[in-house]
């Protein structure tokens, strides 16, 4: 037939066999959709065309490996190392502000005497001191938290001068066992649920995170300009992660090309919303710590590659649902024009737009829980609340997400029905099932 292409599967005679499933992720093979060539090489050209800026981009701002190394941000002076310890006692929190009644030194609880309050009894159990017994001061959310005889903690080891034992102090809990634990079943159940297209989702997530840690992070410290590392940083996952994870078809380049749109569409609403609003960037101490260490960092620039990297996600589950549903919905009706599958397409993405609004609500709702508590108790004006740096950047972070969620349902709906073939019957009651 003339100018047209199947684009998932050879040519063929007749039209696709009808689907009733309309609503999908690409999961499985793609019904066999006849699309208009034109379309098709215009949409193709425009993503070589991105996948050559991204790979300029990348190139251009792939990281040299000069990174600022201010002594004041090293973890811990030379010396110092961090050895394992077994908890053997946990004494109850402490009822006043500084009554530990024990030291950090290696002296112990004494015999016959139980921990003091606020402190860990514990037993070194690797490095030069393995063996030794000590007590270690504890903030008393360590001793809320479950922590019990036998449980492994990190400790800071501060070697002491003249001869003297050396100072230990509690890191954290080692969580590695309960991690490691969680991740086998999360890796399990998907590969058993997902099969193929979940191995090829973890992939994804394994090439989402060289990205982030080898290019984007490094070349942020080393004085990028954090939008522009933030958009190729994104538009490379974006092309190697959906590719991988769902094909290589018109109906995943369709989804391509509306998550790169979406990722330009968060960029350009943060950047304005960032700027325009005076949002500083500096929101808690980790930023705070962050500029003193890296001088001359453009944190409003780093807020603002914040938000496109959070809003990826949720647009790479948009755009593929909303390039599957066009893709369903005319191969189920193969006599509907583009107008119809498109229109048709926008009643499931209009359900898709209001499930996740509430998703990005509640995502940033849930990792802002103490800023809201703190909110609550201050009982201020919403006028005033909304000045704050803390929730105006909640706030940008999430309308920002929101608004390109919004544009990119109808613009990759209309990608994907616009490269689909002219409909077979152009009757006034052709309709999709």
């Amino acid at each position: 037939m003339p100018g047209r292409h199947s684009a998932d599967a050879p040519d063929h005679d007749g039209p696709a066999a009808p689907h009733g499933h309309a609503h999908g992720h690409g999961h499985g093979p793609a019904p066999e959709v006849e699309t208009a060539r034109v379309p098709r090489l215009v949409l193709l050209v425009a993503l070589a065309l991105a996948a050559l800026a991204t790979v300029v981009g990348t190139v251009a701002l792939w990281p040299d490996g000069d990174l600022p190394r201010d002594p004041s941000t090293r973890y811990a002076a030379d010396g110092v190392t961090f050895p394992q310890a077994e908890v053997l006692a946990v004494s109850d929190r402490c009822e006043r502000s500084g009554d530990t009644g024990g030291t950090g030194g290696t002296g112990g609880t004494g015999a016959g005497q139980g921990p003091a309050c606020g402190t860990l009894s514990v037993r070194i159990t690797e490095g030069a001191d393995a063996g030794v017994e000590t007590t270690v001061l504890t903030p008393p959310e360590v001793a809320d938290s479950g922590l019990g005889p036998g449980d492994s903690v990190q400790l800071l080891r501060t070697p002491a001068a003249g001869g003297l034992d050396p100072d230990y102090s509690l890191v954290g809990i080692e969580r590695g066992t309960w991690l490691w634990l969680l991740t086998a079943i999360f890796v399990v159940l998907v590969i058993v649920v997902a099969r193929l297209r979940g191995l090829m989702a973890l992939v994804g997530l394994v090439v989402t995170g060289v990205v982030i840690w080898y290019l984007m992070l490094p070349a942020l410290l080393e004085g990028s300009p954090a939008p522009a590392v933030a958009l190729t940083g994104a538009s490379l996952i974006v092309l190697v992660v959906l590719y991988s994870t769902h094909g290589v078809s018109l109906r995943t380049s369709a989804a391509v090309a509306g998550t790169l749109v979406g990722i330009a569409v968060t960029a350009g609403v943060g950047y304005l919303a960032v700027r325009g609003g005076s949002i500083t960037g500096v929101g808690d101490e980790t930023t705070g710590r962050l500029d003193t260490a890296v001088g001359g960092l453009d944190l409003q620039g780093l807020l603002t590659a914040a938000i496109i990297i959070a809003g990826l996600g949720v647009l790479n589950d948009v755009t593929i649902t909303q390039a599957s549903a066009v893709w369903e919905l005319r191969a189920a009706a193969p006599s509907a024009t583009r107008r119809q599958v498109f229109a048709a397409g926008m009643k499931i993405g209009r359900d898709h737009i209001a499930s996740t609004i509430y998703t990005i609500v509640f995502a940033y709702a849930g990792t802002s829980l103490a800023v809201l508590l703190l909110v609550q108790l201050s009982q201020q004006p919403t006028g005033v609340l909304l000045t704050t740096e803390e929730v105006g950047q909640e706030v940008v972070r999430t309308l920002a997400s929101a608004i390109a969620l919004v544009l990119a349902v109808p613009i990759t709906t209309a990608i994907a029905a616009a490269t689909l073939a002219g409909a077979e019957s152009d009757a006034p009651d052709a309709s999709v099932a």
